[in-house]
């Protein structure tokens, strides 16, 4: 049985199986330090500011290798990878447990920075649109949806790790789950998909065009507002007259829009034009901008989370659709990589960036993050399906 046959057999186990690898893979990598980070700073006599610039640089490092793991992808499957990407997050946090100073940290976040080019949204989303093609639109919001519990789930879990164990036991307990209980998972769920795709050994098959361009400066702007509110938002909701125990939890308030969002996406707006859903994606977070500047307090620290929260939700999942509405399956891995490039590099900048512009004007951070909302809104206007090569064509 071939891994379409299998995917078409238990589609519903794939995506329970690959969304669970992501609620670990997320909560072990890119949450790990919002819990343990200033334990890490303490025992390693390093400053708070030098352990969150590893994370810095644990994002930098997929934006250097993601075309090159998309190639593979593309090339030969995306299976290989994702159980590659286990592996390397383990000896990650191995390495990060065994830290002794700041070297061995920004050693160790480097590695844990490859797991996540491995094995992060995109890679699983690659799978479904290989497994399914053009109809992935539904499995990839599903994956989206479960992995959307990452922080919700992570941040308890290894704060329980770190209560239990200490830092360096949360950091090896989350190096076993993904040995003992993502590796197998991920093995025996995921079906092995072919790749072989056509594409020009210097481009990947991929042209620039405006639709890319158009593309890129969405979800560039996107990923720096989503990285700004991550590291920033109970500090901003303060400065806007919450406790910092009401600050955090109103911004808890983000993840139950998030995963809200996909949870409608995967039901009743499906069927809706993902560049429509997309556009509206991009109003949220102006919306609970404005509610905040006009009420303040609780009620407008509410309305900043949901709207961030609510868009936020709906333009992870774009990240995954759109391309793939646009321009079909065809180097979709490749494609969704250079795409995402921009992103990347963007969100290694954003919490620092808006750290200096929150404390000038705490008013002036939040039209900031509007007005490049605003600026991806523009963005989706003019977004047209590409034609298709005969062949393909022919052959769908």
């Amino acid at each position: 049985m071939n891994a379409r046959d299998a995917s078409r057999r238990h589609p519903a186990a794939v995506v329970a199986g690959l969304g669970l690898g992501q609620v670990v893979a997320f909560a072990c990598s890119f949450y790990l330090m919002g819990v343990l980070g200033d334990a890490v700073a303490r025992d390693l006599s390093v400053g708070t500011a030098f352990v969150f610039a590893t994370v810095s640089l644990s994002l930098a490092v997929p934006a250097l290798v993601a075309a090159r793991v998309a190639r593979r992808i593309d090339a030969r499957g995306g299976k290989p990878v994702l159980l590659a990407s286990h592996l390397v997050l383990a000896a990650g946090l191995v390495l990060t447990g065994l830290a002794q100073d700041g070297v061995g940290l920004a050693v160790a976040m480097a590695v844990m920075g490859l797991g996540q080019a491995l094995g992060l949204s995109p890679t699983p989303f690659a799978i479904l649109v290989q497994l399914y093609g053009e109809a992935a639109r539904r499995p990839i919001t599903g994956v989206a949806l479960i992995g959307g519990l990452g922080s919700t789930l992570g941040w308890p879990l290894t704060a329980g790790f770190a209560e239990a164990f200490g830092w360096r036991g949360a950091c090896f307990a989350w190096a076993g789950v993904q040995l003992l209980f993502c590796l197998p998972l991920s093995a025996w769920l995921c079906p092995r998909t072919h790749g072989g795709a056509r594409r020009d050994s210097a481009t990947g098959g991929v042209r620039w065009d405006r639709t890319m361009v158009q593309l890129a400066i969405l979800f560039a702007c996107a990923w720096f507002v989503s990285t700004c509110m991550s590291a920033h938002l109970p500090r901003l909701l303060a400065h806007f007259g919450l406790s910092m125990a009401q600050a955090a939890g109103a911004a808890g308030l983000v993840g139950v829009a998030a995963v809200s969002v996909r949870f409608l996406e995967f039901t009743l707006l499906r069927r809706l034009n993902p560049v429509a859903t997309t556009r509206a994606a991009t109003l949220m977070h102006p919306a609970g901008a404005a509610g905040l500047l006009a009420f303040g307090g609780q009620a407008g620290g509410a309305a900043m989370a949901l709207g961030q929260g609510a868009g936020n939700g709906m333009l992870a999942v774009a990240k995954g659709v759109l391309p793939l509405s646009l321009y079909g399956d065809r180097d979709y891995a490749y494609r969704s990589a250079i795409l995402g490039r921009p992103a990347m590099i963007a969100q290694v900048f954003g919490p620092t960036v808006f750290a200096v512009a929150l404390e000038r004007s705490p008013t002036g951070a939040v039209l900031m993050t509007s007005a490049l909302c605003l600026v991806m809104f523009a963005m989706t206007f003019g977004l047209a399906r590409r034609g298709r090569p005969a062949q393909e064509t022919a052959i769908a």
